[in-house]
């Protein structure tokens, strides 16, 4: 995607007598006497066209293609969808794309119109579905959406391809954005006009990689096109020159913003950022001060931004000097920053500070969070700090603070592997550790009643389970629901993991029943653990009972443990029962993907059903599945053995056809295959094909290749054509390994030429090859024939 030649003159739209340093450039910003600018807002171009509203027999036709596309499986032989499909319109189609809350059922929407007869995308629909791509950030169909637009010749409002524009700048695809602009405008498509330029250089402005001289390029555009500069273009420019560091042209657009009355707190915000981010915080913290003496204020996204960048530069310091100007400019505080600040004091080794702003947040009605405090216990240089704090903080502190506080210390035991005294504090809790072990251990003195909560256990049993501890975890398990407290899903499916992971399958389905019974939904988690307990057994009558139960709430036999009962049944040649269970998984509406058919075409090959293989790997790709190279190459290697290798070859031409390129084992496959089948004029016709017309190889050959090649030819006893093969081995750079080097000698000593067989001998013993047993006896051998 070719991007317009820059010319030098693009470069020279701002200049200056001398280069300026960020000291510099702070210094003259400071200078200027601002005030608040009182710009109207930039105009918003939406993306869809004004009109009339939506008729209302139109809204009965959008509401029946939502609900259709929605319910799954979708089917484009829907006799319903096939009904409504000539009320198709481009009004329509964007109206049910806003409809559409998932991007995956836009976007199959999106693919499935243009396939109805009399209907053609227009810029409105596209910008409807790029609004779904651009806020999920898939940048793969949005790019492939602005290369249609290219295309198909659709023609774009000035506005609609300012939307277009922006969508791909907010998911960093500036080289598209460009390359869309430049195309519909030489096409003409559409005539760009301020807007769609200012979209286009907010979209460069936001990518990581901004490049100034294309900014440049676009500005000088602008210019020639007769288009007045704005706020609204200079506000990019800056943008980019900040984040490239090219402070002198950052300063010369901040000197034209002033003089235009331009500059705003987000363009003073612009430079704040960059001072920061350039490690000049002093810098940056002098310029926030100086907007506040005119009235320009930073903006509360900006506030959390600096306040984050400060900490992480290990300038905590400012970071708590602007917490404070932020709240006495009226914006509120949240937890989020209570967490970095505390995090960056820790850091920083400054635990009284941190403890003493845990108390400030509790005092401003903030409640505290675990991560906060978990945050308070990992840091301390040993447990004697963590008990310091315990007993200073608890008394302070009500019974749901001890609880997180607790929960704090549960995970940073966990966490430190000390999953044992973690699972003695939870009992200390619990009041049931004897007297004997708290004096022994002070960590386990809780003053204060702390009533255990289901989080507690679920980090200790959870621990338990980590470390392998099951019997201890289902001991725990039980007692907290003697205790009253309730386990959750997670609990449960942990549990259930385990069991099935040490194939207790019994005490799985009992938990599943006891979860069930509590009122609590297995998930697809739970189901597939058990799934896979069922598969790793190979106990397929289970195994699709339960898939029928998973169909009716909507879960997802994982991919991995289907395709390893298909090979493990495959493995102990069961593979026609195999291939029942993946007809089965298809009758109850679930996918394989091609590694389960590939395994069960292979297991098939293996007890010699290659007919059948064969039909199974048509039958899925009549079904729409695209087998890759491996498949095919289980499919040759099986024809191959059956000595069917000129069916064999037409696969590797149907492969070539698709646009797969064969890999070095789907030719050694065929290779060995014609050699086996005493036809080695087409094994080098093969071999032939790996190398391109200029001789280079299109398959690099491997050693493999090669020893099969002299191998074939030897027991055609053509073993001057043998020698050619391994003397063009060598000078391909592919040195030959002992196998190698077996078979050629052994293939000369078939051909009564032992004395050349001894000198290969030779080689291979320098090389400390070690030959095995028969090729000596073949070397005696042959020198005893002649």
């Amino acid at each position: 995607m070719a991007l317009p030649r820059i010319s030098k003159t693009h470069l020279n739209l701002w200049k200056s007598t001398k280069p300026i340093d960020p000291n510099a450039l702070l210094s003259l910003v400071l200078t200027k006497n601002l005030t608040a600018s009182s710009n109207t807002p930039r105009p918003i171009c939406t993306r869809t066209h004004t009109g009339p509203s939506l008729p209302s027999h139109l809204t009965g036709v959008i509401n029946g293609f939502i609900s259709i596309f929605t319910k799954q499986p979708f089917s484009p032989d829907n006799p319903e969808l096939k009904n409504l499909a000539s009320r198709l319109t481009t009004k329509v189609v964007e109206s049910v794309l806003d409809g559409l809350k998932s991007w995956k059922i836009a976007h199959v929407f999106f693919t499935w119109a243009p396939t109805q007869s009399g209907y053609k995308h227009n810029c409105y629909t596209y910008n409807a579905m790029a609004s779904h791509l651009s806020r999920a950030r898939q940048n793969i169909p949005l790019r492939a959406m602005a290369m249609e637009i290219v295309n198909t010749n659709c023609s774009l409002t000035p506005g609609a391809l300012g939307f277009f524009i922006r969508c791909l700048g907010s998911v960093e695809l500036v080289q598209e954005a460009n390359f869309l602009f430049d195309q519909v405008k030489v096409k003409g498509h559409c005539v760009p006009n301020s807007y769609s330029y200012n979209c286009l250089l907010e979209a460069i402005s936001k990518s990581k990689s901004s490049s100034i001289e294309l900014l440049e390029m676009r500005l000088q555009e602008m210019r020639d096109s007769g288009w007045e500069f704005s706020k609204y273009t200079l506000t990019p420019a800056l943008q980019v020159y900040c984040n490239t560091g090219k402070f002198e042209k950052a300063l010369n657009v901040f000197n034209e913003m002033y003089e235009k009355g331009w500059v705003d707190a987000h363009v003073m915000s612009i430079l704040v950022l960059s001072f920061s981010k350039w490690g000049e915080v002093d810098k940056a913290f002098d310029l926030i001060a100086r907007m506040e003496d005119r009235n320009l204020g930073l903006n509360e996204k900006t506030f959390h931004v600096l306040i984050h960048v400060f900490v992480r530069q290990s300038r905590v310091d400012k970071a708590l000097q602007l917490f404070d100007k932020m709240r006495k400019s009226g914006f509120t505080v949240d937890i989020s920053l209570y967490d970095v600040l505390i995090g960056g004091l820790i850091k920083n080794k400054e635990l009284e500070k941190a403890l003493s702003m845990y108390s400030e947040m509790k005092e401003s009605g903030i409640h505290s969070d675990v991560g906060i405090l978990t945050k308070l216990i990992p840091f301390f240089s040993d447990e004697g700090e963590t008990i310091r704090v315990l007993e200073e903080i608890q008394e302070d502190l009500d019974e749901e603070d001890m609880c997180l506080l607790y929960t704090s210390v549960l995970n940073g035991l966990v966490d430190n592997g000390s999953i044992d005294k973690a699972h003695r504090l939870l009992q200390a809790m619990m009041e049931n550790e004897s007297d004997a072990d708290i004096e022994a251990d002070k960590l386990l003195v809780v003053k204060k009643r702390v009533h255990p909560v289901t989080t507690n256990f679920q980090i200790v049993i959870d621990g338990l389970l980590k470390f392998g501890k099951l019997e201890k975890a289902l001991s725990l398990f039980k007692e907290m629901i003697q205790i009253g407290c309730k386990p959750n899903v997670s609990m449960y499916n942990n549990l259930i993991d385990a069991l099935c992971n040490s194939n207790r399958l019994g005490e799985s389905y009992k938990l599943l029943r006891e979860m069930e019974q509590a009122g609590l939904e297995p998930t697809h988690f739970t189901h597939n653990s058990i799934f896979g307990c069922l598969c790793r057994r190979q106990d397929v009558v289970e195994a699709l009972n339960l898939m029928k139960e998973m169909r009716v709430c909507g879960h997802e036999p994982w991919i991995r443990y289907s395709t390893l009962l298909v090979k493990q049944l495959c493995g102990h040649g069961n593979a026609v029962e195999a291939c029942k269970f993946l007809d089965n998984m298809v009758q109850e509406g679930f996918r394989p993907d091609i590694v389960a058919y590939s395994t069960a075409i292979n297991g098939l090959i293996k007890i010699q059903e290659v007919d059948r293989a064969l039909q199974l790997f048509r039958d899925i790709c009549a079904c729409g599945y695209c087998p890759d190279v491996v498949s095919h190459n289980i499919l040759i290697n099986g024809l191959c053995k059956a000595k069917r290798v000129s069916e064999a070859e037409y696969h590797l031409n149907e492969m070539v056809m698709k646009g797969l390129v064969p890999s070095v084992v789907t030719y050694n496959l065929l290779i060995n295959g014609w050699c086996k089948n005493s036809d080695v004029d087409k094994a080098m016709l093969c071999f032939s094909r790996m190398f391109g017309e200029d001789g280079e190889p299109d398959t690099e050959p491997n050693v493999i290749t090669y020893t099969t090649l002299i191998d074939g030819l030897c027991n055609a006893g053509r073993v001057d054509d043998a020698l050619v093969v391994w003397n063009n081995m060598g000078k391909k750079g592919c040195a030959p390994n002992r196998i190698a080097y077996m078979a050629l000698i052994t293939g000369l000593c078939k051909c009564g030429r032992p004395d050349e067989a001894l000198v290969y001998l030779r080689q291979m013993e320098d090389k400390e090859m070690k030959p095995e047993i028969f090729v000596y006896a073949a070397v005696i051998t042959a020198f005893l024939s002649t």
